[in-house]
């Protein structure tokens, strides 16, 4: 028997971004989303400006992993570098619990060129999954349950994923989904094909989700 009892008391509204800036978000206008905002959660390859200026705009919580094209950071106007986004968490290799919600986390994509710092072997990323798995088991030991939320940069291996080098998934992450069995797994990357849907997949118990640019999600729906 689980040993503590954890769960939303009410629906959660989820803000997940990736890859691309939205002008809505990046406006205004995102202030139209704010009732709907509890949790934000970034799955890579957008500028640590643009995470800034959504946390501050919602005022919530936002957790974030790293795309294959994040690491350099940015100069601030006060000529200062930011290596990474204020009053934002990352999420690498971690899992939170947040508005009754297990979240856990995992950037980069499969390596497909030098010297990058968010790309990984499929060997490189089955050792972070498997660590990552130890930590998960506990949670099933504790909340009874593994997890609720994936969020990844890259796709499972034959989920979502691409044709081409840069662009295909990790076996090892199809396995994190079946011994974890998260309700969600939100990801990026995967290039997205114009004028279709954004893909949504159904693994096992599992919906996995390309996000980009952005998805308003909510839990206990």
């Amino acid at each position: 028997m689980p040993l503590r009892r954890l769960c939303p008391t009410e629906p959660v509204g989820i803000l997940a971004l990736s890859d691309d800036v939205s002008e809505l978000l990046y406006s205004s206008q995102i202030t139209t989303l704010e009732p709907k905002v509890r949790l934000v959660l970034s799955c890579g390859d957008l500028p640590f400006e643009y995470l800034e200026y959504v946390v501050s705009m919602f005022n919530v919580p936002l957790y974030y992993v790293m795309g294959n094209h994040d690491g350099r950071g940015y100069w601030r106007s006060d000529g200062t570098h930011a290596r990474f986004p204020q009053g934002c968490v990352h999420l690498e290799s971690r899992c939170v619990t947040e508005s009754g919600l297990l979240i856990a986390g995992l950037g980069g994509s499969i390596r497909y060129g030098p010297q990058a710092s968010f790309q990984f072997s499929e060997s490189e990323m089955w050792r972070r999954v498997l660590r990552l798995a130890l930590r998960l088991w506990v949670n099933r030991l504790v909340y009874g349950r593994a997890l609720d939320i994936l969020i990844t940069h890259s796709a499972p291996r034959g989920i979502n994923d691409g044709p081409d080098a840069a662009h295909r998934g990790f076996a090892s992450l199809v396995w994190l989904l079946r011994v974890a069995r998260p309700r969600w797994h939100l990801h990026g990357h995967t290039t997205a094909v114009h004028s279709r849907p954004a893909p949504s997949t159904r693994y096992q118990e599992c919906q996995v989700l390309f996000v980009p640019p952005y998805r308003l999600l909510e839990w206990g729906s």
